[in-house]
């Protein structure tokens, strides 16, 4: 069954590329794309970034109770944590659902409403037109939104620091600046725009090749979330394994 679904994807990758076609014709369509899957997603993943940046100060300070440790070790732990695990993982496994879904139930009505089929008839790819903009817009936004996390999730532990009076801005602005990695955020990139393909990629898929109704449709929507957030945690594991 694996290696049947993991074929059907590979030939729809394929498919988006055999037939050329006027690019500039799908330059509105990514632009829609992009600010339906990206600009809409802004408020979720403000709201998740700043309360996750912000638990993480409040228990990283409740672990650290010796005082021998620096209070400016809360802020390196909140940085650290935040730029290589939940910006881009926690992140991305709401926009699975959020931007999974969405992909997945608007291909599958258009493929049991027949305009799938209609557009084939007219002598478009389908596959290119309908399924890569949505990929490449998810390879562009997403990104963006997971550097957003990274700067919300931060701030939310500096404000949640100075609010619980763990420690003050100054004090965490110290250490935030302390042994930082630049190579961290490149292993979040790398894991974010991994992730915003297995994000695009497995709901068009679903969503594709969509067989039946509206019942079918909500099948194909949750098997593509569902698959979506184990394939993005098998790739964490595996990323984080041979990249650090």
């Amino acid at each position: 069954m694996f290696f049947n679904h993991f074929g059907k994807f590979l030939l729809m990758l394929k498919g988006m590329f055999t037939k050329p076609e006027n690019h500039k014709m799908y330059w509105k369509e990514l632009m829609h794309q992009c600010s339906e899957l990206g600009i809409g997603s802004l408020g979720i993943v403000a709201v998740i970034s700043v309360f996750i940046g912000a638990v993480s100060t409040v228990q990283t300070a409740y672990q650290l109770v010796s005082p021998i440790i620096p209070k400016e070790t809360i802020a390196q732990i909140v940085r650290d944590t935040i730029i290589l695990e939940f910006a881009p993982s926690l992140t991305c496994i709401v926009l699975a659902g959020v931007v999974g879904s969405k992909i997945a139930s608007e291909l599958g009505n258009m493929r049991v409403s027949e305009q799938i089929d209609a557009l084939e008839i007219m002598g478009i790819n389908t596959k290119a037109y309908l399924i890569l903009p949505k990929i490449l817009a998810c390879l562009i936004m997403i990104p963006m939104l997971v550097i957003l996390a990274m700067v919300l999730g931060i701030w939310g532990g500096r404000f949640a620091g100075e609010a619980a009076n763990i420690l003050s801005k100054e004090t965490f602005d110290r250490g935030l600046l302390l042994e930082f990695v630049p190579y961290n955020v490149t292993f979040a990139l790398t894991k974010a725009y991994t992730f915003a393909f297995i994000i695009s990629g497995i709901p068009a898929y679903y969503g594709y090749n969509v067989q039946g109704g509206a019942l079918e449709i909500g099948q194909a929507s949750t098997r593509a979330v569902v698959t979506s957030c184990i394939t993005i945690l098998l790739a964490d594991y595996a990323l984080a394994a041979l990249m650090l």
